[in-house]
C-alpha cells in the first residue's frame, strides 16, 4: 500500500502519513484508531510511549 493510498483510505494527506512514519506529528486518538483498523492491529502495536528523561 503507498502512502497516498493510506491517506485517502484514513481521510489524510499524504504528507500527514509521512510526518507519522517520521515521528514529527503524532496522531489524533481517532486517526491512530482508523491507522489500527486498515493494517487490522492494535494500536499499541503501531503505537508506543517514547517517554522523554523529563516525562517521569
Amino acid at each position: 500500500m503507498t502512502q497516498q493510498e493510506l491517506a485517502d483510505r484514513v481521510g489524510v494527506t499524504r504528507q500527514t502519513i509521512l510526518s507519522i512514519e517520521k515521528g514529527k506529528y503524532t496522531p489524533s486518538v481517532a486517526l491512530a484508531l482508523c491507522l489500527a483498523e486498515v493494517f487490522d492491529v492494535s494500536v499499541e502495536t503501531l503505537f508506543q510511549l517514547n517517554k522523554g528523561k523529563n516525562d517521569g
